[in-house]
């Protein structure tokens, strides 16, 4: 059973997202919080395989939640929740290490895919966003590719490439038929070579630098 933490400050809209969540025999919410301050409080009491945070909620927003969650608990996945099609919100909960970005009118199946994908391995980031989002990350400055072909592997650059299209270490291992521990073994030297903390990160780092 996968348990979640569901964060947000508004009831109804709670209730209706634990009843969506819920539909999946797999996904419980065993934890509820209506402010930041009880969602840190909540974590520390128990362990969440998955944070949903509502971006603004009372006390300490979900920005700041996520980055504390990504410090204290760096195995725990953080989706982001909002109603606000933002990308600056967006930027910044990717920079925080979020797992993947969505906005509150998500169905009930996009909703848990977005769930299991982070469990997974996966970024998640909602179309209306990612159309947003992915033109900012691609004109921000980026090495030049021949020093990137110096620094990386080709099957290096091909597995940074799948991370950067959101597939799972399962899926990228099936698609270049390699093991799942090779996979991981692989992106542990990446986050090495590129010093950077987490899968999150190389899916930027992929992004931002046109390996996608």
């Amino acid at each position: 059973m996968t348990r979640i933490l569901l964060a947000e400050d508004q009831s109804l809209v709670m209730q209706g997202l634990k009843m969506m969540i819920e539909t999946d025999d797999d996904l419980r919410v065993t934890g509820e919080a209506s402010d930041g301050e009880i969602a840190i409080k909540l974590c520390e009491e128990q362990w969440f395989d998955v944070a949903i945070l509502d971006i603004r909620m009372p006390k300490i927003d979900g920005l700041e939640v996520a980055k504390i969650i990504r410090e204290r608990w760096p195995e725990m996945k953080v989706l982001m929740l909002t109603t606000f099609n933002d990308d600056e919100y967006a930027l910044e909960a990717l920079r925080i290490g979020a797992h993947g970005y969505m906005l509150k009118d998500a169905d009930a199946e996009w909703l848990i895919k977005s769930i299991k994908s982070c469990l997974a391995g996966g970024l998640q980031i909602q179309g209306e966003v990612a159309a947003k989002v992915v033109p900012r990350l691609l004109h921000k400055q980026k090495r030049e590719t021949s020093g990137l072909n110096d620094l990386l592997t080709p099957r290096e650059i091909d597995i940074l490439r799948r991370i950067g299209e959101g597939k799972s270490n399962k899926e990228i291992a099936q698609d270049l038929a390699l093991s799942v521990g090779t996979v991981k073994n692989h992106i542990s030297g990446l986050l090495d070579k590129l010093e950077l903390r987490d899968r999150t990160q190389l899916a930027i780092y992929a992004i931002r630098n046109q390996i996608v």
